[in-house]
């Protein structure tokens, strides 16, 4: 017995829930595959086969539990680490990619040959790409008959599935249950109805045209976390950055984000909510859309914008082992990164906070979005822009000989060059923005762009990203939390300083980005306490 079979199997005796989506268990006495927690007996050791994915279980002829109901759980957190072609590859597959086009996009999108990853995805995962997404397909729509009334029809149709007799196929064979069965056995796991929405949604045409007649689709659902989950922590940084009409966030007992997105088929809107149940958080997900074909996207956007398929246990327990970060890890447990649902906006975002207080980003960038987006009409409350486009912020913000009183962004000449050069990479396909691109090529592109130094191209990795292990460097708030928790003396100068925060950062990989959200928050407290102190 090597030493991964006799660790997950030792997950599997003990029913841990912390490898719930990391691997699937496959009984051979059975031909079922499970998730590592499932309450059935624990199955002898040489009639187990470990998978990394659903799919290769499905792939060798296994069915899916339905009492643990593995396609339930979140995602794999491996996805997020891996920077490799079969990891990249799986991200974009996770965040629907095969759903709006072929393999050969795929693969186009990457830099490979679509028989180059397929290769590496059967090599890695055990199965190619079509099957991964296939596997994708039939847990969105699992998700959706136990969680919604949505006809059959449009379950299929909202999952990714062409037709509906391939959607049956696929269930059937998946979880040998027909749609109706999986419906009518299981319970509802977060009720709602996809029902017209009251508002009319515009037309992808361009801003300022009348408002279509057709309304939106709106769809609730839960949304799988691992626990522990730093609800409040991650909020409330949401709703420190939000642009009124793009964004609206609510902070109390009950916890609020919502934001307008731009969607393959149209405009649409997601609203997140989140309610402590019994010491742990439960999300739940209102997606408002033009088609159903958007909500595998929209609901992928949201789980990496939450950090929902993270391991915070893992975290915590490499992160709390410091002297220093242990107490912060300790009282404020499953910590997770703030990702984004638009990461072209981020772009842009990014550039103009670079070198100025979160409050003054907030303001330029409301002023851009009022001025350049969309209308947008929406059934959530506080939305109702779009954010701009990079073509139209492009063509809409001058350049810096023509400055004038009334432009859309009130900053220097040097910072809107930065934002035209970046916004004419992005439309010139210079440069690609998904969670499909390598960290190290995305800094390598963005740093080619005047004006955009290592802090900006690092926090740009970590917003849009997900990625668990970059470094701000020359981030004035990290050495200020790391001063607070007197991890530096403070009284070193600010360049001697980053150099040892830099070189002491190192022991903290492969999660230095959680270790920074702890370095903020550390800096934010101590802030808000020398403000109470004065006044």
């Amino acid at each position: 017995m090597d030493a991964v079979f006799a660790e997950r199997y030792r997950a599997v005796a003990a029913r841990d829930r912390r490898f719930d989506g990391q691997f699937v268990t496959a009984v051979s006495s059975t031909g079922i595959y499970c998730r590592p927690s499932c309450p059935a007996r624990t199955p002898k050791a040489e009639n187990l086969t470990f998978y990394l994915t659903s799919a290769a279980a499905h792939a060798a002829g296994y069915r899916a539990c339905r009492r643990c109901l593995p396609e339930a759980s979140p995602g794999a957190p491996e996805w997020n680490l891996r920077q490799d072609l079969a990891g990249r590859a799986m991200r974009l597959i996770r965040d629907g990619a095969l759903n709006v086009a072929g393999v050969a996009d795929l693969a186009a999108t990457l830099g490979y040959s679509s028989r180059q990853v397929h290769r590496a995805l059967v090599a890695e995962l055990g199965a190619g790409p079509l099957s991964l997404a296939r596997a994708h397909r039939a847990q969105t729509a699992r998700a959706l008959l136990v969680g919604t009334e949505l006809s059959m029809a449009d379950v299929a149709f909202a999952a990714g599935f062409t037709s509906v007799r391939q959607f049956n196929a696929t269930i059937a064979e998946i979880f040998h249950l027909t749609p109706q069965q999986i419906r009518s056995r299981l319970h509802r796991s977060g009720g709602g109805q996809a029902v017209p929405g009251p508002s009319p949604v515009l037309g992808p045409e361009a801003r300022g045209s009348d408002l279509s007649e057709a309304p939106h689709l709106v769809v609730d659902l839960a949304l799988p976390v691992r626990q522990p989950f730093d609800a409040p922590g991650l909020f409330t940084f949401l709703a420190e950055r939000c642009l009124t009409g793009v964004e609206t966030a609510q902070i109390g007992d009950e916890l609020r984000y919502a934001r307008t997105l731009r969607l393959p088929h149209g405009p649409g809107a997601v609203e997140v909510r989140a309610n402590c149940q019994h010491g742990q958080w439960a999300l739940a997900l209102r997606c408002e859309l033009s088609s159903l074909a958007d909500l595998p996207v929209a609901v992928a956007r949201v789980r990496r914008m939450f950090d929902l398929d993270a391991d915070p246990q893992a975290v915590d327990e490499a992160l709390g082992s410091d002297p220093a970060l242990g107490p912060l890890v300790a009282a404020v447990p499953g910590t997770r990164l703030p990702g984004t649902a638009e990461p072209e906006e981020y772009v842009v975002r990014a550039i103009v906070g670079q070198q100025i207080s979160v409050a003054a980003a907030r303001t330029h960038l409301t002023r851009l979005a009022e001025l350049l987006g969309t209308p947008y009409a929406s059934s959530f409350d506080g939305l109702h822009l779009l954010f701009p486009t990079p073509q139209e912020i492009h063509a809409g913000v001058p350049a810096p000989e023509r400055l004038n009183p009334d432009r859309p962004l009130r900053l220097t000449a040097r910072s809107i060059t930065t934002v035209r050069a970046a916004t004419a990479a992005i439309n010139e396909s210079r440069l690609a923005v998904h969670s499909g691109v390598a960290p190290a090529e995305l800094r390598e592109r963005l740093l080619a762009i005047p004006g955009v130094g290592p802090w900006t191209a690092a926090y740009l990795a970590l917003r849009v990203m997900s990625h668990p292990d970059d470094w701000m460097t020359g981030d004035v708030a990290l050495v200020a939390g790391a001063k607070a928790l007197r991890l530096l003396d403070p009284e070193l100068p600010p360049a001697r300083a980053h150099r040892e925060l830099e070189d002491h950062a190192r022991q903290w990989a492969p999660w230095r980005s959680y270790a920074a959200m702890h370095l903020w928050r550390a800096a934010s407290d101590t802030a808000a306490q020398r403000r109470r102190h004065r006044s």
